[in-house]
This record gives structure tokens, sequence and C-alpha cells, in this order.
């Protein structure tokens, strides 16, 4: 196996699998991989005669990014060959003048929005980890973000894809056009399709004009149900803002070094507007009075969202660990998913706190755990359950940007009907007759 493949993409290219390789953010909740070898191509065609290989000796792949994923998508399990995509980090071309660059997958969160940015350009998708994860990663959970709310999440500003199919061939989805309808929209399948159809390789992006001006407003309130209403008086406002983010009480305390309002309250609301000055000076007074309560704008907008980056990482030092899953709901049924989060983690045992994407209904919903705590682990899994069951009777998904990845294999069927959850199947044979892509994950 070794020598085939370092015959492909060379000898320093195949390496032992080492922990870098094995885990990602799962880590936390125990998921721990295994694989045989890790090859790190460094084109398009080496990634389809790796596959190709792979396919003729029915070997698994798992393509891996950065490894910043939640649910464990990009952790082998049970063997195979880790397939990193680092090594693709070709800026193809960027064109300023038509709003557009085409990027290998390998290239960071962090240098697409930086390439943009020097351009005058935004790319609007900003999901964490920036520096460590990669657009190729990003496209393949169709990865979300505070600013999904106005500007969709990553497969929105998709044109097209590149990538490696059963058994080793590379296709080319879409393009540099902003319009095509000749076939299938293949391409919106591979998107969020977390490497179980495919391999990315390379994405077409689209592109906007940086906005002039963006101030967010931060708003507490006395509970989840006073802020959700505020949320809905925003929205009723005609003004449409590019986020709306919220944090818990119990996040909030967490994270209180840093936070510009009052970090007692038991709920807060953040309302970011966009535009031309002028348009950004006309939409605050609205949103202002549409939130009421207690409203302060942050004197330093990109240190406000440093620290609402690092919420996670601020929950997650309370205990040392944490369980976190990505529910989403209605958004009129925000306030009652936020309370019942926290309720059925006291049913558990647990200390329990939730943040997330309140414009998109979408609830960083986690449980505190301790290192080593085998029965609260286990406590803190039978919740999610609970929370995955909570989020379906209330009209909701398990997973609004994370993906089912492995540690969620299971739930889409709780959440869809017989009939859809085949459709699911009958996909995943058509393009993975052997079941060689991320095998064991996104199961329904």
């Amino acid at each position: 196996m070794r020598s085939e493949l370092a015959a492909i993409v060379g000898d320093e290219h195949v390496l032992e699998p080492t922990a870098a390789y094995l885990q990602d953010a799962s880590i936390a909740s125990g998921v721990r991989g295994r694989a045989d070898l890790v090859a790190r191509p460094g084109t398009a065609e080496e990634v389809a005669a790796v596959v190709a290989w792979c396919y003729a000796n029915d070997v698994g792949i798992v393509p891996r990014g950065g490894g910043t994923g939640f649910a464990g998508g990009a952790v082998p399990m049970g063997g195979g060959l880790v397939l990193s995509l680092g090594r693709l980090r070709r800026v193809r071309s960027l064109d300023p003048l038509l709003w557009r660059m085409e990027v290998e997958a390998g290239v960071t969160t962090a240098d697409v929005h930086r390439l943009a940015r020097e351009s005058g350009l935004v790319f609007p998708p900003d999901p964490g980890a920036p520096e460590s994860s990669q657009i190729g990663g990003n496209v393949a959970t169709n990865a979300g973000g505070p600013h999904a709310f106005k500007y969709g999440v990553t497969g929105a500003w998709v044109t097209g894809i590149e990538a490696v199919v059963a058994p080793g061939e590379l296709v080319r989805l879409g393009g540099p056009v902003r319009k095509d309808v000749a076939g299938y929209d293949l391409r919106s399948l591979l998107v969020g399709s977390e490497g179980t159809l495919g391999v990315i390789t390379a994405v077409w992006l689209r592109l906007m004009p940086a906005p002039e001006a963006a101030v967010p407003v931060v708003a507490t309130f006395p509970d989840a149900a006073a802020g959700a209403e505020a949320m809905l008086a925003v929205m009723a406002s005609g003004v449409v803002p590019a986020a709306i983010e919220y944090l818990d009480g119990a996040t909030l305390r967490a994270a209180a070094s840093g936070f510009p309002g009052d970090a007692t309250a038991r709920f807060a609301l953040v309302v970011e507007v966009d535009g031309t000055e002028a348009e950004v000076a006309a939409a605050l007074p609205e949103v202002r009075e549409a939130l009421g309560g207690d409203v302060v704008v942050p004197g330093d907008v990109r240190a406000f969202w440093t620290w609402r980056g690092g919420v996670s990482y601020a929950v997650a030092a309370q205990r040392g660990g944490k369980l976190s899953e990505d529910v989403a709901v209605p958004i009129d049924r925000l306030a009652e998913a936020v309370d019942e989060a926290i309720a059925l983690g006291a049913r558990h045992g647990l200390d329990a706190c939730s943040w997330g994407h309140a414009g998109d209904g979408n609830l960083h919903s986690t449980f505190l755990l301790t290192p080593g705590d085998d029965d609260e682990a286990a406590r803190a899994v039978r919740a999610a359950e609970e929370l995955f069951a909570m989020a379906i009777r209330l009209g909701g998904t398990v997973s609004g940007e994370h993906g089912l990845g492995l540690l969620k294999n299971g739930q889409l069927a709780n959440q869809w009907s017989p009939a859809a959850v085949e459709l699911h199947r009958a996909v995943k044979r058509a393009l993975d007759p052997k079941g060689l892509f991320n095998p064991g994950k996104k199961l329904p």
C-alpha cells in the first residue's frame, strides 16, 4: 500500500497516522480514530490517482481539511486512508473586477477572506477557526457562521466545484458562471456532503464589494422570551441585519471578560447592521428602538467579533471540556428551545448553556464536562439525544451547520420520512457504490 501511494504522491507525503490526522474537535467527546496511512497529494490529478487506487483496492478514503469540525466527520474509523488536502493551496485565479476567485481545497478561510479584503471585496461566510479551517472542508460541510443570517451559508457563494468522484474521475460542476441550470444540480449535491460522495479539490467562489460600514449593537434582557421577542421586533422593523446572535446567561458569565454589556443578564442579542455609512446611520436608531432595554455599541468592532469567536473556548474552560450540539429550530420557537436545553441539562445533572445564531434559530447547546469523567460524558450523550428530539418536535433539525458526521449517525431517520431517508441512501449508492468515501459517516 505504501509503495503504491508513494509512487503517486512521493514517499515523503505518505505518512504514518499521528494524532493530528486521527481527531477533530469531537475529541472533546472522546472520539479518536484509526487509519492505516495518510497521503498528502499536491494536485487534483494526484487526488484522482489516489482515489482510483483506493477504489480498485477497496480501501476507505477519509478526506481531511483543517480538522476543525465538531461532528467527527474527518475522523477515520476502522482503518483506511486519510486523504489530507492541505497541500492543495493554489489560488488558481482572482478576478476582483468580476467579483470571483478559484481556489484549491487547502486554502484556509483566513486566506480567502484576506484575498477578498485586499481587493476591496468580501467573502461573507465566516465559520470559526479561520486560520485552520480550509475552504474545501467548509464547502463539504456547508459551513455557516454569524453572518449567514443576511448572506447565507458557504454553499450560497459557490458557483462551481472540481471534485474527484468514483472510481477516481476528476469532474468539474459549474464554474465561473453565475447562472447554470443545464443539468441536475450536482454542485449543490456535493456541497454539505461531508466527503461521503467525493473529494472536493477546488471551488469557484462568488465575492461581493465590502460594505462601507458594519456596526454591532448589543442588548441584554431578563430572559430568553424577552430577547426572542426583541429579535422578532428587529426583523419586523424592515432593517435586514447582517447578523443576529444570542448568548444565554450562563454563556455570558463564562465569557464575561471582554463583553461590552451587562454580563450578569440572563440573555443577550447581538444585532449587526452593515451597508453604506448612510444606510447604517439610518438603520441604527430603528434597531435600537426595536431592541429596547439596555443597548450598547462596542467601541472596537474587530475586537468584539474576536471576543465572539472565543466564546466556545471560554465556555469549555469552565470545566475543561464540553459536548456542544448545533440544533436549529424555527425562529419563533427559539426561546422555547433555549429554555428547554437548559432544563434537560439539569435533568441529567449537567451544567448547560447555549449561544448561537438567533436569526437562523441555530443553537449551540452545550453541556459542560469534566475531562475523564465517563459517567458525566455518558449523561451528556443521553442529554444530546433528548436535545435532538426536542429540535425535531419543535419543527427543526438535528444540525444547522456542523453536519451529521459520525456523532449524529442515525438521527436523520428521526427527522425525515422513510421515503426521504431512502432517497438519501440512493444518492450515496449511486455516487459511491462501494461505500468507500468517508465510510461510516452521515448515515441516515
